[in-house]
């Protein structure tokens, strides 16, 4: 089922103080246009600099995740990415006059809430997603984290948080679909043990932060003195310690409210990966430090789906066999050069060609060492990248090539391959024009690539 792109239907608007730079920030969340992802654009600075939600922009994450490009820096962006994602929205450019996100009440409820009140639409763009085909993992020994991504139908999520306490010893999360986010998992806050709180301050830290922030965990013996001393510090109402063990300015959503937090906090940072995730996730002991050096590690396989060859199904009924190819195409034999087609999405379309011994160009090319010709691999990728144009047309239109560039073989073919053509559009088609790069696999290498530029008209013209 094809999935489309979404925005806002109107902006909204969200203001608080930052947890620890205390700076009043107000952020202004903007339908963006297709393919546009999600932006921070700093208002108040010259030039009014943007800011991409990309993992290789993160230099901080020791208390929230930081990013910063060309000196432009927002921080605490992991509750607003959450929602985000969480609200099924992928093009968002979000104005911010401050350098750190408001921490409100320490969730995601209120940027939800905003979103909701604004409203979602559809647009007219294929969604892209990651899909974990194989098992990722990584280990960081320093903290102990442990994630792993598994193939999965949905983005669903495990979570399980232990520390040597007490009050908050190992506690497990799970959202078995992303689409659960509002109800499971968007209103659960931060929390922070008391032993924690005193250290913040003293270390110039947590200057927007008061009790309301956070679930304030006690999991040592601590006089009313000194909660009245911390209630003071905060600039907050005296306050009491609980049975269970945390402060009594609030009550819990769920017993498990700590560790659905740190799934919110996974979310809001793997969103950096940049592209919508199709997969399990399960982390434990996670962390915005483990999250974002994970983010990295799938950005890097992410990376590699583009170049690497594409997996075919050999059982799998093709989306298009030759007949129907040749409805679209006008070449016959000898020169119709695709015998299937197995994918097509909006902008990618993925085709099969079995070269055999039979075909007519290997009498000649040649008689003793048969060679499939460069220049009809050339054909077959302008073959495959005209049937996607041609394809998506209700009326008859023909595909002209008048530009090829950076043409590159790597590896000769011979009868027996099976070709495997990737071609995708570079850019959206504009005034008839349609530019596209091109991949031939044979296997898992690639043995031919090449960028095109097409010329679509009318037929007859």
């Amino acid at each position: 089922m094809v999935v489309k792109q979404k925005t806002l239907a109107k902006s909204f608007k969200i203001e608080g103080k930052g947890l620890h730079t205390g700076v009043l920030t107000t952020m202004t969340f903007f339908p963006a246009p297709v393919h546009h992802g999600f932006k921070f654009k700093r208002v108040d600075l010259e030039g009014q600099p943007v800011i991409d939600a990309d993992v290789d922009l993160v230099i901080d994450t020791s208390r929230g995740t930081l990013l910063e490009k060309d000196g432009a820096r927002i921080g605490t962006i992991e509750h607003a990415l959450a929602a985000l994602v969480g609200m099924d929205l992928d093009n968002i450019l979000i104005e911010v006059n401050n350098e750190e996100a408001p921490i409100i009440d320490g969730s995601s409820k209120y940027f939800v809430e905003g979103i909701e009140k604004a409203g979602v639409v559809e647009q007219d763009a294929e969604r892209e997603f990651f899909e974990i085909t194989e098992k990722i993992e990584m280990l960081d020994e320093k903290s102990g984290s442990h994630l792993v991504a598994l193939p999965d139908n949905d983005y669903s999520l495990n979570v399980m948080i232990s520390f040597p306490s007490a009050v908050l010893n190992n506690q497990y999360a799970t959202l078995e679909s992303i689409h659960d986010f509002r109800k499971e998992i968007a209103e659960c806050r931060t929390f922070v043990f008391v032993r924690e709180i005193e250290f913040l301050l003293n270390h110039n830290l947590i200057k927007g932060g008061d009790l309301n922030n956070a679930i304030v965990i006690i999991d040592r013996e601590i006089s009313q003195d000194e909660l009245d001393r911390l209630a003071d510090l905060t600039n907050h109402p005296r306050v009491e310690v609980k049975p269970q063990g945390i402060l009594n300015n609030l009550e819990l959503h769920f017993d498990n409210e700590c560790a659905r937090h740190k799934l919110l906090d996974v979310i809001g940072d793997l969103a950096l990966l940049g592209k919508r995730i199709k997969g399990r996730i399960i982390a434990s002991k996670p962390g915005h430090g483990p999250n974002t050096m994970f983010a990295r590690e799938l950005k890097k396989q992410w990376r590699k789906t583009l170049i690497g060859a594409p997996v075919i199904d050999p059982n799998a009924k093709p989306l298009m066999d030759v007949t129907r190819i040749q409805e679209f195409l006008p070449h016959r034999y000898p020169f119709l050069l695709l015998d299937k087609v197995v994918e097509i999405k909006e902008d990618e379309i993925i085709g099969v060609k079995n070269v055999t011994i039979n075909e007519p160009f290997f009498e000649g090319h040649f008689p003793e060492e048969p060679v499939m010709p460069g220049v009809l691999l050339i054909e077959a990728m302008a073959q495959c990248g005209g049937l996607l144009v041609l394809s998506q047309k209700t009326e008859k239109y023909s595909t002209y090539f008048i530009r090829i560039d950076n043409v590159k073989f790597r590896q000769k073919v011979v009868p027996g391959d099976t070709l495997v053509f990737k071609l995708n559009l570079t850019t959206p088609i504009r005034r008839g024009i349609a530019n596209m790069k091109g991949m031939v696999y044979v296997g898992e290498k690639m043995v031919a690539e090449g960028e095109f530029m097409a010329q679509i008209v009318p037929k007859g013209d």
